[in-house]
């Protein structure tokens, strides 16, 4: 994994483009991009990308449970599942939040690298605190995938985070959260972020639709003088 860059591959069930077969052809032109590796969702996705492309992947599996705020790999099982599929990497919440089952963050990763000891793992987290936590434990990576989408992170900035934690600990560090800039991955690289995750801002063309339909104005307005055209 020479490159940087790290292209994230995935549509839940209430996106358009929710389909292993479009998910293995959107990591193909990840690939053809000059992507090094792929962040995935779900077995059926991480198998279908395997026959398109030959690069590391990052898997994760979104379930929702009713008694936890928990989202991404959130229990044992979501890990034997893609423990199966010989993902490189296995992605797992990390926050201080509580699991299903009331299940700590410490408590489940115990079991998952018991049973999994040769697997690797990447701490998604969203503050410092938690990603020193995370090294603790044991982990191989740590992520800022979480920075702003847990409530006590919402006002916090990703690069800042990132410097923070970069300055702490050892591991390798993949910034990946609102990387949505060429600009803002490059910061994160010339930080020391040893990779760059990028989703939303490649791979979900709803997005970036809703992004330029905002920025054009509904009724024809003039330049002001000052701005270059």
């Amino acid at each position: 994994m020479n490159n940087k860059l790290i292209v994230s591959c995935q549509a839940l069930e209430d996106e358009p483009l929710h389909s292993s077969f479009i998910m293995s052809k959107m990591a193909l032109a990840a690939y053809q991009g000059g992507a090094s590796g792929i962040r995935a969702n779900s077995v059926q996705d991480i198998q279908a990308i395997k026959q398109e492309v030959d690069l590391p992947i990052i898997g994760i599996i979104k379930q929702e449970y009713d008694d936890s705020e928990v989202v991404i790999t959130p229990t044992i099982k979501e890990v034997r599942a893609l423990a199966n599929t010989g993902v490189e990497w296995i992605a797992v919440d990390a926050t201080d939040r509580i699991r299903p089952g009331g299940v700590t963050f410490a408590e489940f990763f115990q079991q998952a690298k018991e049973e999994f000891p040769a697997q690797k793992f990447m701490a998604d987290v969203s503050t410092f605190d938690e990603a020193i936590a995370a090294e603790a434990q044991g982990v191989d990576v740590i992520g800022t995938t979480l920075v702003g989408y847990t409530s006590y992170s919402t006002d916090l900035k990703p690069l800042a985070v990132l410097k923070d934690i970069l300055a702490e600990t050892s591991l390798p560090v993949f910034a990946e959260g609102n990387m949505n800039t060429p600009d803002t991955a490059r910061k994160a690289i010339m930080l020391g972020a040893e990779k760059v995750v990028v989703g939303s801002a490649i791979t979900r063309p709803q997005f970036l639709t809703e992004r330029f339909s905002k920025a054009i104005p509904t009724e024809p307005i003039s330049l002001q003088r000052e701005e270059k055209y």
